[in-house]
This record gives C-alpha cells, structure tokens and sequence, in this order.
C-alpha cells in the first residue's frame, strides 16, 4: 500500500492545480446539486417492525385524522397563590373562546377543549385542551403552530398559564446551533498552532478539512431530496468530517514538516509522509467506516441513514487527505516548517520541533513514554482499576427516551409536564393509544375499553373515535412515561390482548409516542449485541491484516471496551445519577437509548484512529531496530504529541456541545468527550504501551500460513523505504 500511497501523492503534488481545480469543481458540483434538488432534511421517523409503528400505519390508512401530531394545551391558575380556578366564568368563557379558534386552523383535525372532554383536575386550578393534527409532527406548518399561540394570547392577558406539550407545539423545533462547530474550529486551529507553531500549518488540516465537509453536506442534502435524511445526520457527518479531515491531515503533515525538518525537499518529502503515515491514516478511517456503517444492523432508518452520512464525510476526509492536502502541500512548499513570529509561539514550537526532528528521544512525549515503560506492570494496573472505578455506575444504566421531565425547568414542555402531573397524575403525560382493526359495532369498542379498564397500572380508558372499522382508544397509566411500569403496562397489554379482545373477533394494536419510545429502546437493546459483534469482528479481520498479527487487534479492542465502559459509567454518574446536576444544569433522567450505540459507533472508530497511529510507529521503530522495548518508548514518543493534538481537537470539540440548552446534547457532547480523552490518554498512550512493553516481541507474533497467504499491507513503511534506497520509486 505504501508504494500506491507515494506513487498517487507524488502525481497530487506534481499535478496540484488539477488536484485542487477537480476538488473545488466537486464541491461547486454538490452545492448546485443540492440547490437543484431542494432536498431538506427531516425528522420524519419510522421504526419498521415495531408494533408502535404498525398502529401509526393502520391509523394512517383508516383514520388518518388521528395520525399525525398532537398538541396538550394545560391552562393553569396555580401562579400566585390566590384563589382563581379555570373553571371562573371568565377563564372558562376565554379557554372556550381560544379552543374554538383553533378549529378554523389548518391542519387541526379534531379539538377537545378540557370543559368538553372533562378534563379539569379537582381543584379546579388546572385544565387541558387536546389538538389533533392531521400532518405529521414534522409536517405541521410553524405558521399554524404561531397561529395556535396567538389563540391563547386573550386567555393568558386574563390571567391564566398557558403551557404546551405533546409531539408537535409551538417552539418545539430545535434549531440546530452551527456556534459549537465554530468553537471547535477555533479550538482546533489554536491546538494545531500550539503543535506546529506555523500559520500555514495550523490552517491547512483545516481548509482541507472544510473543503470535504461542504462536499458531503451538500451530497447528503441532494440526497435527502429522495429519502428521508434526519437533521442529526447532518450534525453528526459535520462532527466527524471536520474532526476526522483535521486528524488525518495533522499527522500526515506532522510526518512531512519532520522530514523537512531533517533536509528534505518538499517535493521528496510529501510522497514519503504519505506512504507512511498515509498507510496508518488509510487504516484509521477504514476502521472508522466500518463502525459508522455498522448502524445499518440495527434497523433503525435514522440511525441507518445518520451512520451512512457520517461514513460518507470520513470517506471523503480520506480522499481529502490522501490527495487534496499533497496538492496543498505542493503550494506551500517550504513554508510549512517556518514558525510564526509570535512571541512565545514561534519560537517554542520550532525549538520542540526541531529537538524531535534531531533527537525523537527529547520530548515530553518521549519522556513519559520511558516513564510507562519503565513502570510498566503499575501503570497497567493503575490504569486498569481507574477505568473499572469509572465503569461501576454503568452497571446501574437505565435505557429510555427522553420526554419532557428532563427538559429544563425554564421550558414549556417542562412546565406543562409538571402542572399535568400536579393536576392529574403523571401518566397524563404518557397517554397510550390502542387501535382496534375489524371493528363491527360501538359495542366492540366498548367491551374493549372495560377490558382495558381491569388492567392494573391503567388509571382511565376513553374512546376517541371508530370509522372505517377501526376504533380507537386512548388509555392513561397510573405511571410517568419513563416509568419502568409503565414499559411493563404496555408489555402486559399486547401479552393479555386475546383477553382484551375477547369475543369481538378484533385485532389490538398498542401504540402511541410513548409506546412507541419503549419499542425502540427495545429495538435499541436488542440490536446492541449483534451491533458490537459484527463491527468489532470486522475491526478485528481489518487491524490484523494491517499489524498481521492477532495479538495488537485483541488488545486494541480490550482497551475500547474499558475506555467505553468507563465513559458509560461516567454519563449514567452525572446525568442518570444527577451528579451533575447543579454543575451542567441538567435534570437526573435515564440515559437516552441510541446513546450507547451511537457511542459504540464514534468512539469505537475514533479509538482504532489512535491505535493505529501510535502502534504503527511503534511496528515502524521495531522493524527499524527489532528492540520491542526500545520500539515501544520511541514509536510512542513520537507519536504522543501528535495524537495528544489530534485527541485534545476531538475532546473540544465534543464540549461545544455541553453548551446547549438540549440536555440530549448535553449528555451527547459529555459521553463523547470523556470517551474520547480516556480512550487517548489513559488506554492509548498509557496502557497500550505498557502492555506491549510487558509482552515484547511476542505482540508481533503470526503464525507462517498468515505470512504465506495474507499480503503484507506495509503500514509502516518498510517496503517502500527499501525501494526508494534501491531507486525502483526514483
């Protein structure tokens, strides 16, 4: 691979206008593309196989005026502390006034206002209104949302509370903040100043970076113009393209401006930094590939489509690397290894640069490599016990989806969550919806509903409407939405349904948001094993053919699944625990189901990225000079400020998340960059080394069928040194 590596970046820097004419042609390419098509993203969910989802689709057919959103409107008289009720004449004449105006909105299908659909709570003080939307939540119109608000302006100017829940209100949407990407922007190009100490340097991983991001964002907008593309993904293709593009750029760069460093030319040193370090980036994102389209066994459409963007924006930021930052490098020539002028930057930068290029054993990264080596057998424990001290709280994880009991208190959804559960209970909060098929007769409809009203853990039963043989019900549990129970409420529903349905010859569907949240953090469980398998066993055939040999795969896994664990302990700790709470401003809650799978999926791929580089050193120095120790303290060394920038940029940018009013995002952001930084620093730089150090050459260890019949993928190098001193690449 070597070979192919120097021979394509060779021609990248002999044909650098051509290069970067055919990238910037690309990226002009996909924004027309995506400007032609009009496709927009969205958050239009399906969850195939689920019985949650079966419901919606018979609703959809039969009753499509119950199919789409629905809007909870509590009016309150609690603030204050005086003695109104919103059953006074006045309050009750305005609620009355502002539900009928609703009706004349489009997209409103059905309304019940509180007085008509009893549902006023027994002081009187609290009361909710129903909208029905005939569109999806996603679909509702925010004019008709704004419209919806401005009803209820007469009824708040009396004096009343007016609160909103439910699939779809106003303001619900949540924009999508570019700021934590333009803080990590920022962030990166102040570590890559920090480790190169050069303006050009520092801002090239970057342009090149944003230059792939631009091209996949705008493909995967064209896409979204034929399939359903979630916001997320967006989100999420844009975290990794950009953190992925500047690490791949970092360390072949890092590579290049040594060997400019040590009297090469630019146009020698590009093609040898990417057949080096180029072997080890290709590799890296391979890995990171296969975790991200790893989610398509889940069967989640989302998650599908969220992991096959993300891929896309590594897969790109590959080829970025691989041909766009040689083009680039070919324009800067020798400026790369000029440091700035800036006064304790410059000079500091090109005095570590240039000990490391002349000595590799003087930097801090080669000392603390000597110190893990030398102290090997306590470091590894050490690190071990820290990583299971972490990983404890993991054991206590509870799975769910989050509902409006973990927004801030300062919030709508919040407020009205809150005075329903003060009102009514809170399993008002979490109603469940049982569509009943082949329905003959309003009798058939009403045996149902006494059924369900025997069912423990079911607080009231009322039938909303039947047509074209189908009914349906809505059925409030004693429990909250996130309440254990009320997940086994639903499990006993479906288990009991021949009792429920009896002698009426129908069919029950058990559906509704919040049965369809417990079917897909089932789904989510479920999926989670096999998920693991298939991406760790393709990780494991990947680094083995890379490192040929069994012995580094195993362990690279081994220090993932401890950085993981640990990182899982620490989010369930500050965010299920509500260790946090005070410090994050967030609301104890249970940790969001796709969270461990989608970390499963980033984190997994990110820490085979810093495996690779810093073990590809370490296979290139023991080639060099066959001391496995020796190897193990040089090979880390010089790649520990590399992958302590590359690391440091990931970490920062995953904090930018933190901060966001979302506290989904929060617990996002703060599980990836604690990943992240364990994984880095305590598995990578410190356990990875003193496990090699204390197995030696023996890490290197391949069977002779293996050598015989598997290529030799030459990450380090080796060949392609060999060939170049023999003159075969001059």
């Amino acid at each position: 691979m070597s070979r192919y590596l120097y021979r394509l970046a060779r021609f990248a820097f002999r044909r650098r206008r051509l290069v970067l004419v055919l990238w910037l042609a690309a990226a002009v390419a996909a924004i027309a593309l995506a400007q032609i098509s009009g496709g927009k993203t969205n958050d239009n969910f399906t969850i195939p196989g689920t019985e949650a989802q079966k419901a919606s689709d018979v609703l959809s057919a039969k009753l499509p005026a119950f199919s789409g959103g629905q809007s909870t409107i509590v009016f309150a008289t609690t603030k204050g502390g005086g003695t109104a009720k919103v059953t006074d004449p006045a309050n009750k004449a305005a609620i009355e006034s502002a539900m009928t105006k609703l009706k004349s909105i489009p997209q409103v299908s059905n309304v019940v206002d509180p007085f008509q659909g009893k549902l006023i709570a027994k002081d009187q003080r609290i009361a909710l209104g129903q909208v029905q939307w005939s569109a999806a939540a996603a679909d509702v119109k925010d004019s008709h949302l704004d419209a919806m608000d401005d009803a209820m302006k007469p009824v708040r100017a009396d004096g009343v509370q007016v609160e909103y829940n439910g699939s779809v209100y106003p303001g619900w949407r949540v924009e999508i903040s570019e700021i934590p990407e333009l803080i990590g922007l920022v962030i990166a190009f102040g570590v890559l100043m920090v480790t190169f100490g050069a303006f050009a340097a520092a801002g090239m991983p970057i342009l090149s970076a944003i230059v792939g991001v631009i091209t996949t964002l705008m493909g995967v907008t064209a896409v979204a113009s034929v399939i359903n593309v979630a916001s997320a993904s967006t989100t999420v293709a844009l975290m990794l393209g950009l953190s992925c593009g500047i690490d791949y750029g970092l360390f072949i760069l890092s590579r290049h401006r040594t060997n400019l460093l040590n009297g090469m030319t630019p146009e020698e040193s590009v093609p040898r930094a990417m057949g080096t370090a180029g072997s080890s980036v290709v590799f890296a994102a391979l890995t990171v590939i296969i975790a991200l389209c790893g989610l398509t066994v889940v069967g989640i459409p989302f998650l599908t489509v969220m992991g096959l963007s993300a891929a896309a924006s590594v897969a790109v930021a590959l080829l970025i690397a691989l041909t766009l930052l040689p083009a680039v490098l070919g324009f800067a020539g020798e400026k790369v290894a000029k440091f700035t002028r800036l006064p304790g930057l410059g000079a500091r930068a090109e005095k570590v640069a240039r000990r490391s290029a002349a000595d590799p054993d003087s930097p801090a990264g080669a000392r603390w490599a000597r110190f893990v080596v030398r102290h090997r057998i306590l470091v590894l424990i050490t690190g071990v016990v820290l990583l299971g001290a972490l990983a404890i709280p993991a054991l206590d994880i509870q799975v769910g989806l989050p509902s409006a009991a973990s927004q801030a208190k300062s919030t709508t959804q919040r407020k009205a969550y809150d005075l329903t559960t003060k009102g009514f209970g809170a399993g008002f909060n979490g109603a469940l919806l049982v569509v009943a098929q082949n329905v003959d007769s309003p009798d058939d409809t009403q045996q149902i509903a006494g059924a369900l009203t025997k069912e423990p853990g079911v607080a009231s039963v009322t039938p909303l409407a039947a047509k074209n043989g189908v009914s349906l019900t809505r059925v409030i549990p004693t429990t909250g939405p996130n309440d254990s129970a009320t997940a086994d409420l639903v499990h006993k529903l479906r288990d009991d349904r021949s009792r429920i349905e009896g002698r009426t010859g129908t069919d029950i569907l058990v559906g509704g948001t919040t049965a369809s949240n417990i079917d897909v953090s089932s789904k989510l469980s479920s999926a989670l094993p096999v998920f693991l398998i298939v991406v760790v066993g393709l990780a494991f055939v990947l680094l083995t053919f890379a490192f040929r040999t069994i012995l580094v795969p195993i362990k690279s896994i081994l220090g993932f699944l401890l950085s993981m664990a640990a990182a899982l302990g620490a989010q369930v700790a500050i965010f299920q625990w509500g260790w946090g709470e005070h410090v994050f401003g967030i609301t104890p809650t249970e940790t969001i189901s796709f969270l461990p799978i989608i970390m499963l999926a980033i984190i997994f791929g990110l820490s085979s990225d810093y495996e690779v580089f810093v073990v590809s050193r370490i296979k290139e120095e023991h080639t060099k000079n066959g001391d496995a120790r020796r190897a193990v303290q040089r090979g880390t060394g010089l790649s520990a400020r590399v992958v302590t920038a590359a690391a440091l940029i990931m970490f920062f940018i995953f904090v930018a998340f933190m901060f966001t009013d979302d506290p989904t995002i929060k617990a996002i952001g703060f599980s990836f960059a604690v990943g992240v930084f364990l994984d880095a620093f305590v598995v990578r730089l410190t356990l990875v080394p003193a496990v090699m150090a204390i197995v030696g050459s023996r890490i290197w260890y391949h069977p002779r069928w293996f050598e015989k019949y598997v290529p030799d993928a030459d990450i380090e190098g080796d060949h392609l040194e060999r060939d170049l001193a023999s003159g075969r690449l001059s």
